[in-house]
């Protein structure tokens, strides 16, 4: 061999290796012996360059590589088109793609594999129709590229899963691990265990954790940890992927010993320092423990922090309502070079979905925007339409939800959720039957809202008939909140002896949001004795619980007797038990005030009283009268005028006057309210949306209120 050859041999194989390895300082030196031509001019050289790039993540040199190849083949447009698609350029790579004089079936592959990285279900399928309408037969990584690519549309994947035993894919691993996977991300445990079950020695490590984390989603835990250990026993390499899958299994069952005792033995591993295990135990602590702290020390203790471990932190922080903090850390991960992703953007809106800051919100969608995260990413678009849905701006929410080319049972749960708590029945009804008309399955979550929706617009029968529909016709077994929301319908609209025998003939305890809900409705309804009942029942469950004594005190102060509410009080005095405090609050521009009930420390409380005070005489001109029961204090201590002045310092309404005289005349307003909203308030307000002419949404711990000429979005059936 010639010093030329064995020099062009021994470039060549360096090259590979720092491709192997993706040393990129290595590979820029041995392209900058390859420009300056001491190395021949080699297409097949120039293409490993394009490679080396694509594989460390260097698009535009990518780029530049390929631009300079002055013969580039198929093999280039591959490498180039493999770049852009890394990079989540799809544009770009189609563009590549389509100067290939004949693509093959490598060259479709990567393309759809590219499309099905981004979720773009679409594009990924009309090239494998064109594919298959041009003569290529699929191979299995196309088939496993269009089911990563189908995202939610079980229609559709159901319709290649039978395109798959026909065509005798069922024999690629990589098939029958994609469509696992699948099934098991999207909560079809059925059809995950049907598929690992055929699969049988050809299960590989993927399979295994597809099948342990399919079992962790559905609170199987020990079936999760039984498949662990079996792997193990059959001699199947641990990664980080299954360490993390088992964690997964440990979070979803709630078992908080066995995950320290797992925890324990990553820290003797060394594993608990790779990001991907890290992300399993920060979710564990997260969910299991509560706080963050925790979360914080294992994030602390990982070198080289990848975007999914930041992005598990900012889902932990919004999870514990630690927004601020969300917030905070999507801007540390930003400030060290990362770029958040949908799932990043999904967590931090779902974090401003708590915070009574519109303005942020609205900058978050702006980033959004902005990104390079696709229009019609569906899981981003239903966490704006959820955020927007939580500010009581039903207006935007639907206009997102209109806007996006598809929906899935997460977007419609949203809008369907967003209606009912606003208290449009009839809205939320027709969406939830238009979602029975389509291939889109409700799951549990879409009866909790529906079931909400006939409570708070006093729809008995169709309660009842989703309520049966729900076992009947989806196999769905009714949880404590189904019962709860029948439980609410029945006691809104005073059937109280049948919501009680719905409690009596539960499958399960009914705990403690069962009997607060009945209680609720005893106190709408005067019924003193089943009151007394409910609340007794929810003691036992909770004794140190404040709500059931604060909901019997204030029956017993509105029927005006004394001494059954010093006892209650004394009661509470004595075990020790506090009444959460009310407080309300609302954003002006882009400033948080918050307001407790006799505020006195507001910067213009003066001239905020001032306005109440004016208000007060207008609204009751207009035929407005004060309910002094809702100022709760005995008859015989406090005369009619101080009652009134009691009622016209509660926070909502000291909220209320700050947003109509600090913001322009027309502009609606929003109030938070940490509990539910005064009775006098309620009718009050409804007559100052009238004489201000403004729309004023209260959002309390229950519903919104949207006030508007002299009307209330609830119909007074609140």
């Amino acid at each position: 061999m010639n010093q030329l050859s064995w020099t062009f041999q021994s470039f060549r194989n360096v090259l590979k290796t720092c491709i192997a390895e993706r040393d990129l300082f290595t590979g820029k030196a041995l392209h900058a012996l390859y420009v300056k031509s001491l190395i021949p001019s080699s297409t097949y050289i120039s293409n490993h360059f394009i490679l080396l790039y694509s594989r460390c993540g260097r698009l535009s040199s990518s780029r530049n590589a390929f631009d300079n190849n002055q013969d580039p083949n198929v093999f280039s447009f591959h490498a180039i088109i493999t770049a852009c698609a890394k990079e989540l350029q799809t544009r770009i790579a189609h563009q590549l793609f389509d100067k290939i004089p004949q693509p093959d079936l490598v060259s479709y592959n990567t393309l759809i594999s590219a499309y099905a990285e981004r979720g773009e279900t679409e594009q990924a399928m009309s090239l494998f129709t064109e594919m298959r309408d041009v003569g290529l037969e699929a191979d299995g990584f196309t088939i496993s590229a269009v089911i990563t690519g189908c995202c939610d549309d079980i229609g559709l994947i159901r319709q290649l899963h039978s395109l798959i035993v026909l065509g005798g894919f069922d024999s690629f691993v990589s098939v029958n691990s994609a469509l696992l996977t699948y099934y098991s991300k999207n909560g079809f445990l059925v059809e995950a265990k049907r598929v690992f079950s055929v699969m049988g020695e050809m299960r590989d490590e993927v399979s295994w954790n597809s099948m342990i984390v399919a079992y962790g989603q559905h609170r199987e835990g020990l079936k999760a940890l039984g498949l662990f250990q079996e792997m193990i026993r059959r001699g199947f390499i641990v990664d980080m992927f299954t360490l993390a899958s088992v964690l997964t299994a440990f979070t979803c069952v709630e078992d908080l010993l066995g995950g320290l005792q797992f925890h324990a033995k990553l820290i003797k591993t060394g594993f608990h320092q790779k990001s991907h295990v890290g992300s399993g135990l920060i979710d564990l602590y997260s969910k299991c423990v509560g706080g963050m702290s925790d979360c914080r020390k294992v994030f602390d203790e990982i070198s080289a922090p990848d975007l999914v471990l930041w992005n598990t932190m900012i889902s932990g922080y919004s999870q514990n309502d630690f927004s601020e903090d969300a917030l905070d850390c999507l801007r540390q991960m930003q400030h060290i070079g990362y770029w958040p992703d949908d799932c990043s953007f999904v967590c931090v809106i779902s974090a401003c979905s708590n915070l009574s800051s519109p303005t942020l919100g609205k900058q978050i969608h702006a980033l959004a925007v902005k990104s390079e995260i696709p229009s019609n990413r569906i899981s981003v678009n239903n966490a704006l339409v959820a955020m927007y849905s939580k500010w009581g701006n039903l207006h935007d929410a639907r206009r997102l939800f209109d806007r996006m080319p598809k929906h899935n049972a997460v977007s419609l749960n949203s809008m369907i959720a967003g209606y009912a708590q606003h208290g449009i029945g009839m809205e939320s009804l027709c969406l939830f039957e238009h979602m029975l008309q389509t291939d889109v399955v409700p799951p549990s979550i879409t009866f909790f809202s529906v079931l909400s929706a006939c409570a708070h617009t006093g729809k008995i029968e169709e309660g009842r008939k989703y309520f049966n529909m729900m076992q009947e016709k989806f196999r769905i077994e009714p949880e404590v909140g189904h019962y709860s929301c029948m439980i609410d319908l029945l006691g809104r609209a005073g059937k109280l002896g049948e919501a009680e025998r719905l409690i009596e003939t539960m499958p399960f305890s009914p705990g403690t949001i069962s009997w607060a809900t009945l209680l609720s409705a005893c106190r709408t309804h005067g019924n003193i004795e089943l009151a007394m009942k409910a609340a007794n029942q929810f003691l036992q469950l909770e004794p140190s619980n404040a709500v059931p004594y604060v909901r019997l005190s204030n029956m017993y102060s509105r029927a005006g007797k004394w001494e059954e509410v010093a006892k209650i009080r004394k009661l509470m005095r004595d075990r020790g038990v506090k009444k959460k405090p009310g407080c309300s609050w609302i954003e002006v521009n882009k400033r948080v005030h918050v307001f407790v009930a006799e505020e006195s420390s507001h910067p213009i409380i003066k001239e905020i009283h001032e306005y109440l005070e004016e208000m007060s005489r207008k609204i009751k001109r207009a035929g407005y009268v004060p309910d002094v029961r809702w100022a709760l204090v005995k008859d015989d201590e406090t005369v009619e005028g101080e009652k009134e002045v009691m009622l016209g310092h509660h926070s909502e309404k000291l909220a209320v006057a700050l947003g109509l005289i600090s913001t322009r005349e027309g502009e609606p307003i929003l109030v938070v309210k940490n509990l539910r909203i005064c009775g006098d308030c309620h009718n009050a307000i409804k007559f100052i949306s009238a004489i201000a002419g403004r729309e004023i949404t209260v959002r309390d711990a229950h519903r919104f209120h949207c006030f508007k000429e002299g009307q209330c979005s609830c119909g007074d059936y609140w």
